[in-house]
Protein backbone atom coordinates (compact mmCIF):
# COMPACT_ATOMS: atom_id res chain seq x y z
CA UNK A 1 0.00 0.00 0.00
CA UNK A 2 0.74 3.63 -0.30
CA UNK A 3 1.26 4.73 3.10
CA UNK A 4 1.49 8.79 4.48
CA UNK A 5 3.04 8.34 8.09
CA UNK A 6 1.80 11.06 10.83
CA UNK A 7 3.93 11.33 13.89
CA UNK A 8 6.32 13.51 15.90
CA UNK A 9 8.29 12.40 18.95
CA UNK A 10 11.08 9.94 19.25
CA UNK A 11 8.33 7.33 20.69
CA UNK A 12 7.22 6.75 17.01
CA UNK A 13 10.91 6.83 15.33
CA UNK A 14 10.24 2.99 15.38
CA UNK A 15 7.29 2.66 13.66
CA UNK A 16 8.08 4.52 11.31
CA UNK A 17 11.53 2.40 10.53
CA UNK A 18 9.12 -1.11 10.77
CA UNK A 19 7.18 0.48 7.68
CA UNK A 20 10.12 1.73 5.76
CA UNK A 21 11.70 -1.99 6.23
CA UNK A 22 8.70 -4.27 5.72
CA UNK A 23 9.49 -4.42 1.91
CA UNK A 24 5.36 -4.27 1.37
CA UNK A 25 4.78 -0.64 1.63
CA UNK A 26 5.82 2.95 -0.11
CA UNK A 27 6.13 5.36 2.59
CA UNK A 28 4.85 8.33 0.38
CA UNK A 29 5.58 11.37 2.79
CA UNK A 30 5.70 11.96 6.77
CA UNK A 31 3.03 14.41 8.47
CA UNK A 32 4.83 15.67 11.44
CA UNK A 33 4.55 18.78 13.89
CA UNK A 34 5.81 22.02 12.59
CA UNK A 35 9.79 23.15 14.26
CA UNK A 36 9.38 23.93 17.20
CA UNK A 37 12.31 25.60 19.68
CA UNK A 38 14.20 24.06 22.17
CA UNK A 39 17.58 24.29 23.88
CA UNK A 40 18.84 27.63 25.14
CA UNK A 41 19.04 29.31 22.63
CA UNK A 42 15.59 28.59 21.89
CA UNK A 43 16.62 27.91 18.02
CA UNK A 44 13.43 26.12 15.91
CA UNK A 45 14.15 22.03 15.68
CA UNK A 46 12.84 19.42 13.66
CA UNK A 47 10.69 17.00 15.10
CA UNK A 48 12.83 13.47 15.59
CA UNK A 49 9.87 11.76 12.96
CA UNK A 50 10.97 14.82 10.43
CA UNK A 51 14.77 13.90 11.19
CA UNK A 52 14.26 9.91 10.10
CA UNK A 53 12.04 11.05 7.35
CA UNK A 54 14.71 13.49 6.01
CA UNK A 55 17.20 10.78 6.23
CA UNK A 56 15.74 8.52 4.49
CA UNK A 57 14.90 10.89 1.55
CA UNK A 58 10.79 10.93 2.09
CA UNK A 59 9.26 14.06 1.82
CA UNK A 60 7.79 15.72 4.57
CA UNK A 61 4.71 18.18 4.89
CA UNK A 62 4.07 20.40 8.76
CA UNK A 63 1.11 22.03 8.45
CA UNK A 64 0.57 24.06 11.22
CA UNK A 65 -2.93 22.52 11.57
CA UNK A 66 -4.41 19.20 9.35
CA UNK A 67 -7.47 20.95 8.21
CA UNK A 68 -5.12 23.44 6.39
CA UNK A 69 -6.08 23.71 2.68
CA UNK A 70 -2.60 23.10 1.03
CA UNK A 71 -1.57 20.41 3.29
CA UNK A 72 -5.19 18.53 1.99
CA UNK A 73 -4.34 19.19 -1.59
CA UNK A 74 -1.63 17.52 -1.21
CA UNK A 75 -2.36 14.67 0.46
CA UNK A 76 -5.11 14.24 -1.93
CA UNK A 77 -2.28 14.71 -4.59
CA UNK A 78 -0.54 11.58 -2.84
CA UNK A 79 -3.56 9.45 -2.77
CA UNK A 80 -2.13 7.47 0.46
CA UNK A 81 -4.42 3.61 0.64
CA UNK A 82 -3.73 4.42 4.41
CA UNK A 83 -2.27 7.04 7.07
CA UNK A 84 -0.56 5.30 9.98
CA UNK A 85 -0.01 7.49 12.73
CA UNK A 86 1.56 7.13 15.94
CA UNK A 87 2.06 9.96 18.67
CA UNK A 88 1.33 13.03 15.96
CA UNK A 89 -0.24 15.59 18.67
CA UNK A 90 -2.81 16.87 16.73
CA UNK A 91 -6.60 16.87 16.16
CA UNK A 92 -7.61 15.55 12.49
CA UNK A 93 -10.90 16.65 11.29
CA UNK A 94 -12.89 14.50 9.14
CA UNK A 95 -12.10 16.21 5.78
CA UNK A 96 -8.58 14.87 6.50
CA UNK A 97 -9.68 11.22 7.98
CA UNK A 98 -12.01 10.45 4.43
CA UNK A 99 -8.81 10.71 2.29
CA UNK A 100 -7.26 7.47 2.66
CA UNK A 101 -9.18 4.36 0.99
CA UNK A 102 -8.41 2.54 4.31
CA UNK A 103 -8.67 5.63 6.84
CA UNK A 104 -6.21 6.52 9.39
CA UNK A 105 -4.52 3.95 11.83
CA UNK A 106 -3.46 4.58 15.14
CA UNK A 107 -1.21 3.02 17.20
CA UNK A 108 -2.14 3.54 20.77
CA UNK A 109 -0.18 2.89 23.73
CA UNK A 110 -2.87 1.08 25.94
CA UNK A 111 -5.16 -2.21 25.61
CA UNK A 112 -8.04 0.03 24.58
CA UNK A 113 -10.76 0.80 25.60
CA UNK A 114 -8.62 1.60 28.59
CA UNK A 115 -6.51 4.61 28.92
CA UNK A 116 -7.52 6.94 25.86
CA UNK A 117 -6.21 9.88 25.99
CA UNK A 118 -2.63 11.47 25.82
CA UNK A 119 -0.97 9.94 28.53
CA UNK A 120 -1.84 6.35 28.72
CA UNK A 121 1.36 4.92 30.36
CA UNK A 122 1.65 7.36 32.48
CA UNK A 123 -2.16 6.98 33.88
CA UNK A 124 -0.92 3.06 33.64
CA UNK A 125 1.80 2.95 35.66
CA UNK A 126 -0.12 5.76 38.38
CA UNK A 127 -2.89 3.22 38.63
CA UNK A 128 -1.01 0.46 39.63
CA UNK A 129 -1.59 -1.80 36.48
CA UNK A 130 0.48 -5.12 36.16
CA UNK A 131 -0.12 -5.30 32.52
CA UNK A 132 -0.86 -2.92 29.53
CA UNK A 133 -0.29 -3.08 25.92
CA UNK A 134 -0.32 -1.62 22.71
CA UNK A 135 -3.23 -1.29 20.48
CA UNK A 136 -3.84 -0.14 16.52
CA UNK A 137 -7.39 0.75 15.49
CA UNK A 138 -9.62 3.02 13.07
CA UNK A 139 -9.22 6.61 13.79
CA UNK A 140 -12.86 8.20 14.73
CA UNK A 141 -13.86 11.66 15.58
CA UNK A 142 -14.33 10.44 18.86
CA UNK A 143 -10.99 10.53 21.61
CA UNK A 144 -9.64 6.67 20.53
CA UNK A 145 -12.85 5.04 20.09
CA UNK A 146 -12.52 3.58 17.67
CA UNK A 147 -12.79 -0.10 16.40
CA UNK A 148 -9.16 -2.09 17.09
CA UNK A 149 -7.80 -4.15 14.60
CA UNK A 150 -4.99 -5.65 16.80
CA UNK A 151 -3.26 -5.49 19.97
CA UNK A 152 0.10 -6.71 21.99
CA UNK A 153 0.35 -7.06 25.74
CA UNK A 154 3.00 -5.98 28.01
CA UNK A 155 4.14 -6.27 31.92
CA UNK A 156 4.38 -3.23 33.61
CA UNK A 157 7.94 -4.11 35.80
CA UNK A 158 7.88 -2.98 39.80
CA UNK A 159 10.71 -0.31 38.99
CA UNK A 160 9.27 0.82 35.48
CA UNK A 161 9.24 4.72 34.58
CA UNK A 162 6.59 5.85 32.04
CA UNK A 163 9.91 6.26 29.69
CA UNK A 164 10.62 2.75 30.66
CA UNK A 165 7.66 1.25 29.99
CA UNK A 166 7.26 3.50 26.19
CA UNK A 167 10.38 2.68 24.94
CA UNK A 168 9.59 -0.88 25.25
CA UNK A 169 5.95 -0.20 23.80
CA UNK A 170 7.33 1.49 20.83
CA UNK A 171 9.32 -1.59 19.61
CA UNK A 172 6.51 -3.95 20.44
CA UNK A 173 3.78 -1.69 18.98
CA UNK A 174 6.05 -0.70 15.24
CA UNK A 175 5.47 -4.83 14.67
CA UNK A 176 2.15 -4.40 15.21
CA UNK A 177 1.54 -1.57 13.06
CA UNK A 178 3.68 -2.87 10.24
CA UNK A 179 1.17 -6.26 10.63
CA UNK A 180 -1.73 -4.12 10.84
CA UNK A 181 -0.91 -2.44 7.62
CA UNK A 182 0.03 -6.09 6.03
CA UNK A 183 -3.36 -7.43 7.30
CA UNK A 184 -5.40 -4.24 5.65
CA UNK A 185 -3.83 -4.67 2.26
CA UNK A 186 -4.69 -8.48 2.29
CA UNK A 187 -8.30 -8.22 3.78
CA UNK A 188 -7.36 -10.53 6.50
CA UNK A 189 -7.82 -8.36 9.22
CA UNK A 190 -11.48 -6.49 9.98
CA UNK A 191 -11.67 -3.74 13.05
CA UNK A 192 -13.62 -4.80 15.85
CA UNK A 193 -15.52 -2.24 17.94
CA UNK A 194 -14.42 -1.51 21.29
CA UNK A 195 -16.43 -2.97 24.63
CA UNK A 196 -18.39 0.06 26.00
CA UNK A 197 -17.41 -1.92 29.21
CA UNK A 198 -13.75 -0.41 30.77
CA UNK A 199 -13.29 2.50 29.41
CA UNK A 200 -10.68 4.71 30.96
CA UNK A 201 -9.12 8.26 30.55
CA UNK A 202 -5.78 9.30 30.18
CA UNK A 203 -5.51 13.04 30.28
CA UNK A 204 -2.32 15.12 30.31
CA UNK A 205 -0.23 14.87 33.06
CA UNK A 206 0.18 18.58 34.52
CA UNK A 207 2.89 19.52 36.71
CA UNK A 208 0.65 20.10 39.09
CA UNK A 209 -0.63 16.41 38.68
CA UNK A 210 2.97 15.57 39.74
CA UNK A 211 3.54 16.89 42.46
CA UNK A 212 3.68 14.22 45.16
CA UNK A 213 1.47 13.87 48.25
CA UNK A 214 3.15 12.76 51.31
CA UNK A 215 -0.32 12.26 52.90
CA UNK A 216 -0.74 9.38 50.37
CA UNK A 217 0.97 5.49 51.09
CA UNK A 218 4.01 4.85 49.87
CA UNK A 219 3.03 2.58 47.03
CA UNK A 220 1.00 5.88 45.86
CA UNK A 221 4.13 7.93 46.20
CA UNK A 222 6.75 5.41 44.20
CA UNK A 223 3.66 5.47 41.37
CA UNK A 224 3.60 8.86 40.69
CA UNK A 225 7.40 9.20 40.80
CA UNK A 226 7.64 6.80 38.58
CA UNK A 227 4.76 7.53 36.34
CA UNK A 228 5.71 11.03 35.71
CA UNK A 229 9.33 10.26 35.06
CA UNK A 230 10.78 11.63 32.69
CA UNK A 231 7.86 14.13 31.98
CA UNK A 232 6.79 16.38 33.38
CA UNK A 233 9.05 15.10 36.82
CA UNK A 234 6.98 14.55 40.06
CA UNK A 235 8.19 16.93 42.68
CA UNK A 236 7.85 18.00 45.88
CA UNK A 237 8.80 21.16 47.93
CA UNK A 238 11.67 22.08 50.71
CA UNK A 239 12.02 25.10 52.11
CA UNK A 240 10.13 27.27 49.84
CA UNK A 241 11.70 25.27 46.55
CA UNK A 242 10.87 22.86 44.14
CA UNK A 243 13.12 19.38 44.82
CA UNK A 244 12.37 17.05 41.79
CA UNK A 245 11.87 13.87 42.67
CA UNK A 246 13.75 11.26 40.06
CA UNK A 247 13.77 7.82 41.62
CA UNK A 248 12.55 6.57 45.03
CA UNK A 249 11.83 3.29 46.72
CA UNK A 250 9.27 2.05 49.24
CA UNK A 251 10.86 0.65 52.54
CA UNK A 252 8.16 -1.17 54.45
CA UNK A 253 10.06 -1.75 57.51
CA UNK A 254 10.32 1.79 58.07
CA UNK A 255 6.95 3.00 59.69
CA UNK A 256 8.36 5.40 62.18
CA UNK A 257 8.19 8.39 60.63
CA UNK A 258 5.15 10.85 60.01
CA UNK A 259 4.12 11.61 56.35
CA UNK A 260 6.44 14.13 55.33
CA UNK A 261 8.94 14.09 57.63
CA UNK A 262 12.58 13.59 56.77
CA UNK A 263 15.41 11.37 58.19
CA UNK A 264 18.92 11.33 57.20
CA UNK A 265 21.33 8.37 57.95
CA UNK A 266 24.79 8.52 56.81
CA UNK A 267 24.21 7.10 53.55
CA UNK A 268 20.36 7.17 53.08
CA UNK A 269 17.70 9.54 53.46
CA UNK A 270 13.55 8.32 54.22
CA UNK A 271 10.61 10.27 54.13
CA UNK A 272 7.54 9.31 55.96
CA UNK A 273 3.86 8.50 53.81
CA UNK A 274 0.81 8.02 54.83
CA UNK A 275 1.77 4.14 55.24
CA UNK A 276 5.66 3.01 55.49
CA UNK A 277 8.89 5.17 54.34
CA UNK A 278 9.79 5.29 51.12
CA UNK A 279 13.65 6.05 50.33
CA UNK A 280 15.04 9.58 48.58
CA UNK A 281 17.29 8.05 45.93
CA UNK A 282 17.80 10.53 43.12
CA UNK A 283 16.76 14.22 43.35
CA UNK A 284 17.36 17.42 41.81
CA UNK A 285 16.98 20.87 42.98
CA UNK A 286 16.13 24.28 41.58
CA UNK A 287 19.22 24.66 39.24
CA UNK A 288 21.40 21.58 40.42
CA UNK A 289 22.25 18.91 38.67
CA UNK A 290 20.63 15.46 39.45
CA UNK A 291 22.17 14.00 42.44
CA UNK A 292 21.95 11.11 44.65
CA UNK A 293 19.62 12.27 47.32
CA UNK A 294 22.20 11.48 50.11
CA UNK A 295 24.84 13.84 48.69
CA UNK A 296 21.97 16.17 47.98
CA UNK A 297 21.14 16.05 52.00
CA UNK A 298 24.59 16.55 52.98
CA UNK A 299 24.87 19.84 51.03
CA UNK A 300 21.72 20.94 52.45
CA UNK A 301 22.15 19.85 55.85
CA UNK A 302 18.87 19.22 56.96
CA UNK A 303 17.73 20.11 60.46
CA UNK A 304 15.81 18.19 62.83
CA UNK A 305 12.09 18.51 62.44
CA UNK A 306 12.85 19.41 58.90
CA UNK A 307 10.00 18.27 56.17
CA UNK A 308 8.96 17.87 52.60
CA UNK A 309 5.88 19.51 50.95
CA UNK A 310 4.17 23.18 51.31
Amino acid sequence: MKLVFAGTPEVAVPALDALLASGRHEVAAVVTRPDAPAGRGRRLVASPVAERAEEAGIEVLKPVRPRDPEFLERLREIAPDCCPVVAYGALLPRVALDIPAHGWVNLHFSLLPAWRGAAPVQHAIMAGDEITGASTFLIEEGLDSGPVYGTVTEEIRPTDTSGDLLTRLAFAGSGLLAATMDGIEDGTLKAVPQPAEGVTLAPKITVEDAQVEWATPALRVDRVVRGCTPAPGAWTVFRGERLKLIQVRPVPERTDLAPAALSVGKNDVHVGTASYAVELLWVQAQGKRPMKAADWARGVRIGEGETLGA
